[in-house]
């Protein structure tokens, strides 16, 4: 494993890689189809998880200094709700994107200092347990990943795929 700059991302610089295998394992055989389909009317469909789980990839970028932005940002931006009426992008088209962003993000997550770290970074939270800094806002982003891979698992499963496969690359770097 890589060393980070600073010893208070050794949680998250795995979680960060373990997210980006998940992420395409867990995609690994659906086609553009299910991508779009949703169960009852009432969930997500994967390409809006997807677009979500790319929004916090950008987001952590940014949080860290990188100009690079999310060219499909108005549809996903903070979690924006699905809506029926939009042409979202593709499945292929959205993991082009995680493959551009994501090596961008590892590297930054690598070089960035504890004082970066420490940073004031307003969420609005307001909650007494949890300082408003750039570290606990990677938590927050690498938390919604987590997130948002099981519901993609779970969306797996209910379109009739295979459970996911734990086939690790270990040539992927980020």
């Amino acid at each position: 494993m890589d060393t980070p700059k600073s010893s208070k991302l050794e949680i998250i610089i795995p979680a960060f890689r373990g997210h980006s295998q998940s992420f395409l394992m867990v995609l690994d055989g659906i086609t553009e189809e299910d991508a779009l389909k949703r169960i009852d009317d009432k969930t997500n469909h994967i390409i809006w998880m997807v677009g979500n789980f790319l929004d916090m990839r950008y987001a952590l970028g940014n949080v860290l200094g990188l100009k690079e932005e999310f060219e499909f940002k108005d549809f996903f931006f903070q979690g924006k709700a699905l809506d029926e009426n939009l042409k979202y992008p593709t499945l292929k088209q959205l993991k082009d994107n995680f493959h551009e962003i994501s090596p961008l993000v590892y590297h930054k997550l690598l070089e960035v200092s504890n004082e970066e770290l420490d940073k004031a970074f307003p969420m609005g939270m307001n909650i007494d347990f949890f300082p408003e800094n750039v570290l606990n806002f990677l938590g927050m982003c690498i938390g919604r990943e987590d997130y948002l891979c099981g519901q993609m698992g779970l969306m797996r499963k209910i379109l009739g795929y295979e459970g996911m496969k734990y086939d690790f690359d270990m040539n992927m770097k980020y």
